[in-house]
């Protein structure tokens, strides 16, 4: 399926029919949790690598991916041919925890690609077939080791949908675990971001660990993603990673990391913490691991593995199918070097899309790594933010830099400019302060001053600091549907859900990457002309009127 096919061909109307019957059904049948089924209304019959074909005879680029599941697209040659070889062959396809020759080269490959390190000493736990039960396999083992309960997660973190992975997550209600900062430039906690943002964070963190007051015992475990998927793709800085190790090996505590949507070349490493050259002492893995098919484990150091038989058990944690299929994929990733083409591709992708941020001022932030990227779209019109931004010292995200303070313009459409909200260049600084530059659309901003430890914090922003614009669900959801309309299907992220996600197979082609970014920025910009006809509703002004729409 090439991707110059049209998307918007005639269907036929017992295709169209068969179709809608179908979604008809769902709504009526299916719980009320379903998610993307609401904002993907699509029936796929068929799919290959890249492309989905529906029932409709519509056909899509899928930057979904099963939620980064399928490293290698859909239905791969070598997936299929290790699925077909395993029922061909009359081996049994469910075995619980029994060793099979099927389950030796699969944990043979997996060790083979695990950071070094790690592999000459692991020990894999097979889970049930879902990445949250691998999480709570690894709470319950890091207990088990240490004797202690409590754990450390971090802000914007999503570590799965049962209730231990669920309390690790953001969104927790009733909160069981302590959660600490995650480093971010865009939306930093701190308000400073870079480099000084994320030594803040590392800094709160020792602090809590270290002071006998702050309500946090020593923990079991600190389990962390090397990226945040679901909390808006947020890279963690390097350097921030290495701290974290650094501090839970000092104090005794095993580090986890969550690898279940970064790992197997996603992010243009095999797995992301590799970046920063972090060994864990505990790795969660699933999604691509299983080739497509639902497979989870816990990969861990031996000295902890301290379990009574039993301890940790599931039906289903044989799926001889999953196990051929991961390790079709595993090794098709590692010999064809796909993880370097995803840090290449990804570089080259984030490049172009960062030009949609000069030209559109709902364009927030664009960030990621390797093929895990994330477009935040914003309301350049909130009165907050506009404030801020008066006495900042930088341009306002996403504003161009030939239109400065663009603005909804009356006609539905987000341009113009508004001359009191331009303020100095990026990198201008705060007098008497050293400055850092903020990476993905921020701006240069007072912040760690060196002292004789290399790290005194002798300066802090004065406020100057522009103000991110508030999160813009509404328009990224618009820009979805537009997408959808152009035969893109990507997924929606983020705190507010203001985050469009793009996490296409790693065995994307250039030609591909290129029809995928000309869908998505002609969705952008169709929307950023006319957001009302799109379903969005214009801004209120600060009488708390809307805006004009024409």
């Amino acid at each position: 399926m090439a991707v110059t096919e049209s998307v918007t061909g005639e269907t036929s109307g017992g295709a169209r029919e068969a179709h809608e019957g179908i979604l008809r059904r769902q709504s009526a049948r299916e719980s009320r949790a379903r998610t993307y089924a609401r904002a993907l209304p699509i029936v796929p019959v068929r799919a290959r690598g890249l492309t989905i074909e529906g029932a409709d005879g519509r056909r899509y680029l899928d930057c979904l991916s099963g939620a980064g599941t399928l490293a290698l697209g859909h239905n791969h040659p070598v997936v299929l041919e290790a699925i077909r070889k395993v029922l061909d062959s009359g081996a049994p396809l469910s075995i619980l925890d029994l060793a099979t020759p099927v389950k030796d080269a699969f944990t043979t490959e997996l060790f083979r690609t695990l950071p070094p390190g790690l592999a000459d000493r692991a020990r894999v736990q097979f889970c049930g077939p879902a990445g949250t039960d691998a999480v709570e396999a690894a709470f319950k083992l890091v207990r088990a080791a240490t004797g202690r309960t409590g754990m450390l997660a971090f802000t914007g973190a999503y570590h799965g949908m049962t209730s231990g992975a669920l309390a690790a997550s953001g969104g927790a209600g009733d909160v069981r675990v302590a959660r600490l900062p995650y480093p971010q430039d865009y939306r930093c906690p701190f308000g400073v971001g870079g480099p000084g943002g994320a030594e803040l964070a590392a800094r709160w963190t020792e602090s809590v660990l270290d002071d006998p007051k702050s309500g946090v015992p020593l923990p079991a475990g600190m389990i962390l993603e090397p990226v945040q998927g679901e909390g808006g793709v947020l890279p963690a800085p390097d350097v921030w990673l290495r701290r974290m190790r650094q501090l839970t090996a000092d104090r005794g505590i095993p580090l986890i990391a969550d690898e279940i949507q970064t790992g197997v070349g996603r992010t243009g490493a095999f797995w992301a913490v590799e970046h920063s050259g972090v060994v864990p002492d505990v790795m969660v893995l699933s999604k691509a691991i299983g080739g497509s098919l639902p497979l989870a484990v816990v990969v861990y150091r031996d000295d902890l593995d301290v379990w009574e038989p039993g301890a940790h058990a599931g039906t289903f944690r044989g799926n001889q199918l999953a196990m051929a299929a991961g390790t079709a994929t595993l090794a098709h990733v590692r010999e064809n070097g796909l993880s370097e083409r995803a840090a290449l591709l990804g570089s080259r992708m984030l490049s172009r899309l960062r030009a949609l941020q000069d030209e559109f001022a709902c364009v927030g932030d664009v960030r990621g790594r390797g093929l895990m990227i994330g477009v935040e779209f914003v309301d350049p019109e909130d009165e907050r933010s506009t404030a801020a931004a008066r006495n900042g010292h930088a341009r306002p995200a996403g504003e161009s830099k030939d239109h400065p303070g663009s603005r909804w313009d009356g006609d539905g459409g987000f341009r113009g400019s508004v001359p009191d909200t331009v303020v100095e260049p990026r990198g201008a600084a705060v007098e008497g302060v050293d400055t850092v530059r903020e990476t993905g659309g921020g701006s240069s901003v007072g912040a760690l001053v060196s002292g004789r430890d290399g790290g005194a914090l002798s300066g802090w922003d004065d406020g100057s600091r522009s103000r991110p614009h508030p999160a813009a669900p509404e328009l990224a959801s618009a820009v979805q549907r537009a997408c959808l309309e152009r035969g893109l299907i990507v997924e929606l992220g983020g705190r507010h859900a203001g985050v469009v996600r793009l996490l296409p197979p790693l065995t994307i082609t250039d030609e591909q990457a290129a029809a995928v970014l000309d869908r998505l920025a002609d969705a952008v910009a169709a929307v950023a002309r006319d957001p009302v006809a799109h379903g969005v509703r214009p801004p209120r002004r600060p009488d708390g009127r809307d805006e004009p729409s024409g």
